[in-house]
Parts: structure tokens; sequence; C-alpha cells
């Protein structure tokens, strides 16, 4: 690109949703952003926002261009605190992804964090899908199972999450716990809407509980919980999750062979930033604190 001011200007426009919202971040005239934005859109050939009356939102064309940005910015800001000598700034966006299932854990702790470091701006996601970190979809993802192999990723582990078998107190008081594999067919599961899930914990599930047992079925981890506590069934948590939860039953104390490994991602480019590198100390200090 030959303006970065132009990228740097619509990076902003997409942050704030707004021109008036860039222009004040930026420091210039709300039509200077306007005239970068028409500039940038006639370079590329292609528009980068819709305009409507509450602001601009990306396009397609346009999320794709401002992911580059965020990470080309990023980089910037590291390189400007190292020359200033503000090398212990923690500031500005900060994306973190992982999935579904651990946002009752990651979503406190990035609250915590947050408040250490009020200039930083915590965007939090969470999906199913495959967040790209050399596009600049996220700084870290949190991710469970085998180890990532993307490359020019930096992988570091982070816990082995504990999982265990719980039923409600009134599901107990309705229908006992199984003494054995054998009691299986006499009682109710909660278990995955996917069916091939590899969650170690529901692979084992599939292997020694009836598919005809498993009557209440979930989409998502918090969902799974809900249902557990409600007294759908008996069910997989973690450990540390279900420990809240003075009305569950321990069916199954925790085994090896259910524990799912959960990996901190970043890539290479963005690892060595002082806010990414202030976040991977956070949150294994957290973790280890907690006794996940």
């Amino acid at each position: 690109m030959d303006n970065w001011d132009e990228i740097r200007t619509a990076f902003q426009v997409a942050r704030m949703g707004t021109v008036s919202g860039a222009a004040e971040v930026l420091g210039v005239h709300h039509a200077t952003v306007i005239r970068h934005i028409d500039a940038l859109e006639q370079r590329l050939g292609a528009k980068l926002f819709q305009r409507h009356a509450r602001g601009y939102t990306p396009t397609e064309a346009g999320e794709d261009l401002l992911r580059v940005a965020q990470s080309a910015d990023d980089q910037f800001s590291q390189l400007s605190g190292r020359i200033k000598g503000r090398g212990s700034d923690v500031a500005g966006d900060l994306v973190v992804t992982s999935l579904v299932s651990l946002a009752g854990y990651m979503a406190p702790m990035l609250a915590r964090f947050q408040k250490m470091h009020p200039a930083v701006v915590v965007r939090y996601v969470t999906g199913e899908r495959l967040f790209r970190l050399e596009y600049g979809e996220a700084h870290v993802a949190v991710r469970a199972g085998a180890a990532p192999e993307q490359p020019d990723n930096v992988v570091q582990p982070l816990v082995q999450l504990q999982m265990a078998a719980y039923a409600s107190t009134s599901y107990v008081e309705a229908h006992g716990v199984p003494g054995g594999s054998e009691d299986y067919t006499k009682h109710r599961f909660v278990g995955p809407e996917n069916r091939e899930s590899r969650a170690p914990c529901y692979v084992w599930m599939r292997d020694n509980v009836p598919d005809a047992s498993v009557t209440f079925r979930c989409t998502d981890a918090g969902a799974v919980e809900s249902a557990i506590l409600a007294g759908a069934g008996i069910g997989f948590m973690p450990v540390t999750e279900a420990q809240k939860h003075p009305d569950l039953v321990e069916v199954h104390a925790a085994r090896d062979v259910w524990s799912s490994p959960l990996w901190l991602v970043t890539h290479v480019d963005l690892h060595r930033t002082f806010k990414v590198q202030a976040l991977l100390s956070f949150i294994k200090d957290e973790v280890k604190e907690e006794g996940w």
C-alpha cells in the first residue's frame, strides 16, 4: 500500500464505527477521514464500508483489509514503544478467542486483566470456527484438543482441563446413581448434539453409554451445564466449574482419559508485543492460582 495513513484511517473507522469517532482518535477533521476512505476505496476498486444512518460497517473486503491493518497497527505500536522507551505500555485493542465452553472462565479473567490495564479494549470472540491468527483475527487463542499445527504460530501448553461426570441432587433423588456401566441403560445422560465430538469425555460416552440413554443433547457446554443443573441427566463438566455448584453430585470422579489439554496460541509476528506478553503471563498465573 502506498499510503499507510489511509489504511490507518479505515482501521479507526471500523474500530469506532463512525467518521466522527475516528476523527477524534486520529486528531484530524472529519472531512479528512472521509477523503481517506474515498481515496482508499478508489485505489482498491472495492467498497470497504456500508454507509448508514448510524455509521460505517465494514464490508467483506473491508474486514479482510482491516485484519491486516490490525496486525500492522500492533507492530507499529510495539516499535513506537521501544523507540520512546515505553516498554511497559499495555493498551489498545486486544482480541482473544476461545471455544464457547471456556467463556465462563475466560470472560471473568479478561475482566480482571482489564482492571489492571484500563487502557486495553477487550474483544472476546467465541465460536467453533478456527479464528486465523495469521490474518490478525485474534491476538491470543485458547484452544482445546490436539496441539495446533498451523505454521508461524507459537503454541504453549496451558493446562489439562479435568472433567468428571455429575448429576443434580434432584436427579439422584429420583433415579439414584449407576453402580457401573451395566446400569447405564437405566439412566438418562446429557451429551453433545454433535455425535462426532472429539472431546475425550464424549468419545468415552459414545463408546460406553448406549445412544438411547443420551436423552438430552446440547450444542455447547453452557447448555450442558444448565441441563445437568436442571436435573436432565448425568453429564460431564469441568471439575473447577462443578465445584461452584454444591447441588451437584459427583457420579464419576475425574479420569485422565477424559481430560482435555488447553493451549495458548499466538502468531509469531505479535507474540512479543507488550500487551500479548502481559496477557499470556496473566492467564498462566490465573490458571495456576485457581488450580484448573
